[in-house]
C-alpha cells in the first residue's frame, strides 16, 4: 500500500493558503452541513481537522499545539496535511472539538436545519450520511499514514461508513488536485475496498 506521509507543505499557513487559493479557488460546499460557497470565503466558513490536532498532539507528548509545531517537524507535515483539511461551519467546527466519531441514536441534532448530530455526555459526533464517507477516509487516511492511534471501535463505525459512503466524483477531483499541491494521494479514495475495520 502507498502511504506516503506529505513532505512539501512545512506549516500550516502554507496550506492554509493553498486550501483558500487552490483547493477551493471557485468555491465548494461544507464537510458536515453540505452548503455551497463561492470563490469569495464566507466569514461563517473555517478549516476542519477531521483527524483532531488535539489527539496528535497528545500521541506525540507535546505540552500544546505550539509547542508541537516549535519542535516536530512530524507535527507540522500532519497540521498541514490537505487530505484532513475541509471547509466546515465555524460553529459546527467549534461543536465537534475533539469529539470523536460515532453512532446517536434519536434524531436530535445541534441545529434543526443540518443533520449533525453531538452526544455532548459521551464527547461523540455524527456527521450526516452524505459526509460520513470522506470523513471515513480522511480518519484513515492519517491514521495510516503518520501511524497515529485509531482504536477499533472507531475503526469499525468508520469502515461501516466508508462502505456505505462510496467516494464521489468530486471526492476524487479533490484527491487529484491534492496530489499536484502536495506530491500525495488518500489511497483510501482511490481504494476504499482496502479499508479494514480494525483499529492501528
Amino acid at each position: 500500500m502507498n502511504h506516503k506521509p506529505q513532505t512539501y507543505l512545512g506549516s500550516y499557513q502554507q496550506a492554509i493558503r493553498l486550501f483558500w487559493r487552490q483547493l477551493y479557488a471557485t468555491g465548494g460546499k461544507t464537510l458536515y452541513s453540505m452548503q455551497h460557497f463561492g470563490p469569495t470565503k464566507p466569514d461563517w466558513i473555517n478549516i476542519e481537522h477531521v483527524f483532531p490536532m488535539a489527539w496528535v498532539v497528545n500521541e506525540l507528548k507535546c505540552k500544546d499545539r505550539r509547542d508541537c509545531r516549535q519542535r516536530s517537524t512530524k507535527f507540522n507535515y500532519i497540521e498541514s496535511d490537505l487530505h484532513n483539511l475541509y471547509p466546515s461551519r465555524r460553529d459546527l467546527n467549534m461543536l465537534r472539538a475533539s469529539h470523536r466519531f460515532g453512532n446517536i441514536k434519536g434524531e436530535v441534532r445541534a441545529f434543526a436545519s443540518y443533520d449533525f448530530k453531538i452526544d455532548k455526555k459521551r464527547r461523540i459526533i455524527e456527521p450526516a450520511p452524505a459526509s460520513q464517507g470522506e470523513v471515513a477516509r480522511a480518519m484513515f487516511h492519517m491514521a495510516r499514514t503518520y501511524e497515529l492511534k485509531l482504536f477499533s471501535k472507531q475503526a469499525r463505525t468508520l469502515a461501516y461508513w466508508n462502505r456505505i459512503d462510496q467516494p464521489s466524483k468530486e471526492e476524487k477531483r479533490r484527491n487529484d488536485l491534492i496530489e499536484e499541491l502536495q506530491g500525495t494521494r488518500n489511497y483510501f479514495i482511490d481504494h476504499p475496498d482496502k479499508i479494514e475495520s480494525r483499529g492501528f
